[in-house]
């Protein structure tokens, strides 16, 4: 038990400063540490649970004006997206959807760090911006993965730093509280459960006040660099806890 409760502690607050920092990610740092020790599904919700605590606190501490017009689309494509990712949590192999994703982030990412000067993708307009909301909102159901595809779909369109931090930030703190309030209202979290989430919340608050203080003093183009760099190791990590599960299946 002692173990279990050190695990979620050191996910929390490695994932806490990541989000601070970057906006987003939490859900990704804290399952490459608690997928080796805790069940999917626990790991899920407790990873949800903490980005949303996360996302709040970031959101009172590094406020960003924000363009409606920009944002609605994501929104709304994401609240099309949270119910899906919500029903399919408990029917989706979690090992196979690390591997997809890991082998998306580790191909991807490197790839745009090293191609800085890539054109801006104009195509699609506001469909496209409600598509990636659609699909970064299924995955805050499935475990606080909200802003993954929504901030690399943002970084190809060329958002400023501060524009892609005000859009990633307001909709993962949206898409959160709709995914955490589905779980809440379906019975998915139980008595047991309650106990961690304190650990997590706990946890969380003060990583994340450090990391969005580090942020203020970031420039564009390290912030570019900060954001693809995050999703690469992401990507890494996951494929590091994935691989072996399946090779154990085998």
């Amino acid at each position: 038990m002692q173990a279990l409760y050190v695990s979620v502690i050191a996910g929390a607050v490695l994932a806490g400063f990541v989000q601070g920092l970057s906006g987003f990610a939490f859900g990704l740092v804290a399952m490459s540490v608690w997928a080796w020790t805790l069940e999917p599904q626990l790991a899920a919700l407790l990873a949800l649970f903490g980005a949303l605590i996360g996302q709040v606190i970031a959101a009172l501490t590094v406020r960003r004006a924000f363009d409606k017009r920009i944002l609605w689309p994501f929104v709304l494509g994401g609240l099309v997206g949270v119910p899906f990712g919500v029903w399919l949590l408990p029917h989706l192999d979690l090992v196979v959807f690390k591997l997809c994703l890991g082998v998306l982030l580790v191909l991807w990412c490197p790839a745009m760090l090293m191609s800085q000067h890539l054109p801006k993708i104009a195509f699609g307009g506001r469909v496209a911006d409600g598509v990636a909301g659609a699909i970064g909102g299924a995955m805050a159901g499935i475990g606080g993965f909200s802003g993954t595809i929504p901030t690399l779909w943002c970084t190809l369109r060329g958002f400023q730093r501060d524009t892609q931090r005000a859009v990633i930030q307001n909709f993962n703190l949206s898409m959160l509280m709709v995914a955490f309030a589905i779980h809440l209202a379906s019975g998915s979290i139980g008595r047991s459960t309650v106990p961690l989430l304190a650990v997590v919340a706990l946890a969380v608050a003060v990583p994340v006040l450090l990391g969005a203080r580090l942020y203020v003093g970031i420039s564009e183009a390290a912030f570019r660099k900060l954001v693809l760099g995050l999703l690469t190791a992401s990507g890494v990590a996951m494929l590091a806890s994935a691989v072996p599960a399946l090779l154990r299946r085998a």
